[in-house]
């Protein structure tokens, strides 16, 4: 599941909860903005997760979705994308983007990824996180540059801590995110997803794609430093907690028997009220 997926579902999960909280953080036309965005990433990337349908059937979905989008933009009758007509006109948000995110879904939905070059999964989480990014950047009200840097950054951070994290979940699934360079150095030969998250030299992979995550929540922390324009408070909150997760995973370790982190509530207020996003 992508990191907007995530974000939604844990978002609506936790509806009185200190994460909810903190995206309330927002203006309501912003709130709105965000909150539609991330229902239109959570339906396309159930199409992609439909392991139930035919991969045709799935293109098809998604190929609907692209047509709705593109009449939105063109004044027509958009369909389903009516649910982002508004963040649309108020925030100029940009078709590019938009497409972006199902091409990255339609990357799960025509194969099932095992091990996937540096390249591949870089424009992967492009596509499924950072796309995502460049569209919540205009919402927020950033400028040009420090927005696509902070959206490139924080998109894959949060996008390689969903894909550390879900280790099992996505081999259940027959998919295997960790790149094959990687692999390689671990010395796992094989990319049978679940023969490679049973092999203990999966936790040597997860560790060096783990410090490529870090590389990116220190760019994206660098950005948001340097206090450009534009509410901030969402990003840092994002962050803040997938930065805890991938601390927590990486302390547990990669090695089987994994068990999944999820931060509890009062962790999560924690983090708020350490980091000033509560007002």
């Amino acid at each position: 599941m992508s990191a907007a997926a995530h974000a939604t579902a844990e978002a609506t999960q936790a509806s009185g909860s200190s994460f909810y909280a903190g995206m309330r953080v927002l203006p309501k036309a912003e709130r709105e903005a965000r909150c539609a965005i991330y229902g239109f990433c959570r339906q396309v990337d159930d199409i992609a997760d439909d392991l139930q349908g035919e991969r045709s059937e799935r293109r098809a979905a998604l190929d609907a979705w692209r047509a709705d989008i593109e009449a939105l933009y063109a004044g027509g009758e958009p369909g389903r994308a009516a649910l982002l007509a508004e963040p649309v006109r108020r925030f100029g948000l940009r078709k590019a983007d938009f497409l972006a995110v199902i091409d990255g879904m339609q990357m799960d939905a025509d194969e099932d990824i095992r091990a996937p070059s540096m390249a591949k999964l870089d424009l992967y989480c492009d596509r499924v996180a950072s796309a995502v990014g460049r569209l919540s950047v205009r919402i927020f009200g950033m400028d040009e540059e420090p927005g696509l840097a902070l959206a490139l950054h924080l998109g894959r951070a949060l996008q390689l801590t969903n894909i550390l994290r879900d280790l099992d979940e996505d081999a259940g699934m027959g998919r295997l995110y960790l790149p094959r360079e990687l692999l390689d150095e671990a010395g796992i030969a094989g990319s049978d997803p679940v023969a490679v998250v049973a092999d203990p030299r999966v936790d040597i992979a997860a560790r060096a794609l783990a410090a490529e995550a870090r590389r990116h929540y220190l760019a994206a922390e660098a950005v948001m430093a340097a206090r450009p324009r534009g509410r901030l408070a969402a990003p840092r909150l994002m962050g803040k907690v997938y930065g805890r997760i991938l601390d927590r995973t990486e302390a547990a370790g990669w090695g089987p028997p994994r068990g999944r982190v999820k931060l509890a509530k009062a962790e999560l207020l924690w983090i708020l009220v350490r980091h000033g996003l509560l007002g």
